[in-house]
């Protein structure tokens, strides 16, 4: 049995090397422990998710972002490097490094939890603890590959440059790493999803921090959406949502923006009260401090476009617009901070924020871009309608409810180049796949959502600075894939093209 780290273990190289203590020392130090019942199994997989922020560096590289100018009260260096699309090698909280070295910490937990549940016998009475390792596993290298390598694109993915997809607890100090391709690591992960979906149990104590049955199937529509398997994007779609009344379970924002401030916060990432919260993490960051005073963030014409004009029903989106520091400073209450205090004496601490990783919201669109692309347009008008009769602003169903004429009208001068994924959108579908991503830009702004949609669908991408400077992120720009830390690539992890 190996001895680890209950908390943590520890990672080299920026994560990608575990050190495995069992063949580094010969005797069990008095603050390990060896995993050997299933509650410490279940111990390890607490910190199999990755407890760090993408949105502060995935939002600024996105179309949701613009120059704010002097009105911005805060620098934040990865705000404004990443909103150039220049690669970062700060080890900061919200970087991307961070990200990278976090994921791999969990992808860490995660393979020791199934070396562990191997050692006691791999038995039914483990299952559960198993389904949610692979999960996690799958999970963690899904964002990875998704943020550091290429899009999807089987065209392509045989050669495109993956990540290394870590399958064992380490058992050397140093090991020797591939970066494969992203075909390779689409395999693994659908390998490992598909494997440990049926394993999958709700018998957690607060379910929104772990993969239960629904939050594993938001995932897997996720995946299925990327790969362009829109059968398996609906199957697994209706599973996030349940057999209930959909309305119900999706975030309203209409019926919460007579909330105070303090009330909208708590209840956007609430793990009880929202039903649409899937899958919650808690993380090290300080993007609650910056996401409205930074320069690179909701600039007004981001105001303008996503949030005071009206959307496709002809009426206002219901959300909430708050400032800091500024009128220009505008942000949604979407994010609270959580101090943990250190040392009392001194007043210092780290602070934490949860983050929303999946939700009922991004089943239900997923599932209406499906329905577009297998040419469902009446089944894809109904989600449609689901989810903006809860984020209107005075919606009514009996006037606002949009049919598919409607739809096809309303982007009936949509440019058939503006998004070009591996597969062909046809004419018919393109209205109904464009209406879902506009919904998709909204909904899901300042959570960095958009950015997959942006590298999934190959859109271009203008920046404009303060001063009207034009900079550009074409179609097939080599960076649309994250760099590669310089930590990992010292120890031999390719580099990616630029």
């Amino acid at each position: 049995m190996k001895n680890i780290y209950i908390r943590k273990i520890q990672i080299l190289f920026g994560v990608l090397l575990l050190v495995s203590c069992s063949d580094i020392l010969d005797e069990t130090p008095d603050n390990r422990t060896t995993i050997d019942t299933p509650d410490k199994i279940a111990e390890l997989l607490v910190a199999a998710y990755p407890e760090a922020a993408y949105v502060s560096f995935l939002e600024p590289m996105s179309d949701n972002a613009g120059d704010k100018g002097s009105s911005a009260t805060v620098e934040f260096r990865v705000n404004e490097e990443m909103y150039f699309w220049r690669d970062l090698n700060d080890i900061d909280t919200d970087t991307p490094t961070n990200y990278w070295n976090e994921a791999y910490k969990a992808i860490a937990q995660a393979n020791q939890a199934l070396a562990s549940i191997e050692e006691l016998g791999d038995g039914i009475e483990l299952s559960a603890l198993k389904g949610e390792a692979l999960l996690c596993r799958a999970y963690a290298h899904y964002m990875l590959v998704n943020i550091f390598s290429k899009a999807f694109n089987p065209s392509t993915s045989s050669s495109d440059l993956g990540i290394p997809y870590v399958l064992e607890p380490e058992t050397v100090l140093l090991a020797d790493y591939e970066r494969g391709t992203v075909a390779d690591v689409y395999a693994n992960i659908q390998k490992d999803l598909e494997e440990g979906l049926p394993l999958i149990q709700d018998n957690y104590e607060i379910k929104a921090f772990h993969f239960t049955k629904k939050a594993a199937s938001a995932f897997a529509s996720r995946f299925y959406l990327t790969v362009g398997d829109w059968e398996k994007v609906i199957e697994h779609s209706n599973i996030a949502l349940g057999d209930g009344n959909t309305l119900a379970v999706l975030r309203n924002i209409a019926s919460s923006s007579n909330l105070t401030f303090n009330e909208q916060v708590a209840l956007y990432t609430s793990s009880t009260v929202e039903p649409a919260n899937l899958l919650l993490v808690t993380g090290s960051s300080l993007y609650n401090r910056i996401d409205a005073r930074a320069r690179y963030q909701m600039a007004p014409n981001i105001v303008n476009n996503l949030f005071n004009s009206a959307n496709i029903t002809g009426k206002g989106w219901a959300y909430s617009l708050f400032f800091r520091g500024g009128s220009d400073n505008n942000f949604i209450p979407k994010y609270q901070e959580y101090f943990r205090v250190t040392n009392q004496a001194a007043g210092i601490g780290i602070p934490f924020v949860t983050f929303v990783l999946f939700s009922t919201d991004e089943a239900l669109l997923n599932r209406a871009e499906a329905y577009a692309m297998l040419g469902q347009y009446e089944n894809a008008t109904n989600d449609i309608n689901m989810s903006l009769a809860v984020k209107t602003d005075g919606y009514n169903p009996s006037t606002d409810t949009l049919t598919p004429e409607d739809i096809a009208a309303i982007y009936q001068g949509v440019p058939t180049d503006l998004y070009t994924p591996f597969y062909t959108i046809s004419n018919e579908a393109l209205p109904f796949v464009s209406a879902v991503l506009d919904i998709k830009q909204t909904v899901f702004y300042n959570e960095g959502l958009r950015w997959f949609d942006v590298k999934r669908h190959n859109i271009a991408i203008e920046h404009l600075d303060f001063f009207g400077n034009s900079y550009e992120l074409p179609k097939g720009d080599n960076r649309r894939a994250v760099q590669i830390p310089e930590a990992a690539q010292s120890f031999g992890v390719e580099a990616n093209p630029r």
